[in-house]
């Protein structure tokens, strides 16, 4: 007689377990990259830092000196990803507000999705390249040729995708009995908008925007065409317009010398990089929670 019990001999049984259990080492599999990753990263370049290390200039490469710190490479991190930021998170969320609310799947609907999935795509190296076409070898900006500024317009594209893909999917998540009731008592499709599918899909936009800065924060190639590197400290406004340093340029750099103290500062600018990119993710997740406990008292 069969029985209504669990037999974990039977075949199928035995085939659902096998199946679990690889589906599990996949998943540990595709984790453990990253896992070793920062943590190697975290113990080799953890043992570098020091509070010289924030407020130092970098020196020259060179066996008889010391390597110094990462403090122009720090602060031009920061001034270049707020720039890509500034240009590339207003305009990715307008571009995902229309596809996701005011577009109805026309042509140019389609038109502009395949031309997001197709910048998606694009090596980061290409957008450095049309930067340093359109703005650095014009010197369009007041004669100045390799600058911060150029950085963050080249950065800003590589954000561009990211931010739009995931502000559209995850305003088509917002219910549309949420839209229908909010027009349903007089508001505006605007204030709709505004007040009612944006907060809805805080996360999933947020979520968005940290995967853009982390990428723009990690990015080297475009910087090499557009930023370049500066050995000296930002000291205002002006230095916007000329060469500016990044820690991804720094690790670039100084990773490749034969000279022992620029290796370990490189080993240094990796660890502040990576623990930057982790604090940003872990900000955004804590915001998150906080904006859905809001939104349910």
């Amino acid at each position: 007689m069969n029985s209504l019990y669990y037999q974990k001999r039977l075949s199928r049984n035995i085939g659902d377990k096998f199946f679990t259990s690889l589906s599990v080492i996949c998943a540990l599999i595709a984790i453990l990259p990253l896992i070793f990753l920062v943590t190697y990263i975290l113990i080799k370049g953890g043992s570098q830092i020091t509070p010289e290390l924030f407020t130092l200039e970098p020196n020259p490469p060179g066996d008889d000196l010391d390597a110094g710190g990462i403090n122009p490479a720090l602060i031009g991190t920061l001034i270049i990803t707020t720039i890509a930021s500034i240009i590339a998170i207003p305009v990715g969320v307008g571009g995902g507000i229309y596809l996701a609310e005011y577009s109805k799947g026309g042509a140019f609907s389609r038109f502009i999705r395949f031309g997001v999935n197709v910048l998606a795509g694009v090596p980061s190296i290409i957008a450095g390249v049309f930067i340093y076409a359109l703005i650095v070898s014009t010197k369009i900006l007041f004669g100045s040729m390799y600058s911060g500024l150029a950085g963050g317009m080249a950065l800003s594209i590589l954000m561009l995708p990211t931010v739009i893909k995931t502000t559209d999917e995850g305003l088509k998540l917002v219910p549309n009995e949420l839209r229908y009731a909010s027009l349903g008592v007089g508001a505006s499709m605007y204030t709709t908008i505004l007040k009612v599918t944006l907060p809805s899909a805080f996360r999933s936009i947020a979520t968005g925007v940290v995967l853009g800065i982390a990428r723009a924060a990690g990015e080297t190639a475009p910087l090499i065409f557009t930023a370049l590197f500066s050995y000296y400290y930002v000291t205002g406004f002006g230095d916007l317009f000329y060469e500016m340093g990044s820690l991804a340029v720094l690790i670039y750099n100084f990773a490749l010398e034969p000279y022992d103290a620029q290796n370990k500062l490189a080993w240094a600018a990796s660890f502040i990089l990576v623990l930057s990119i982790l604090s940003v993710n872990i900000f955004s997740r804590i915001l998150a929670a906080f904006t859905e406990k809001t939104k349910r008292v």
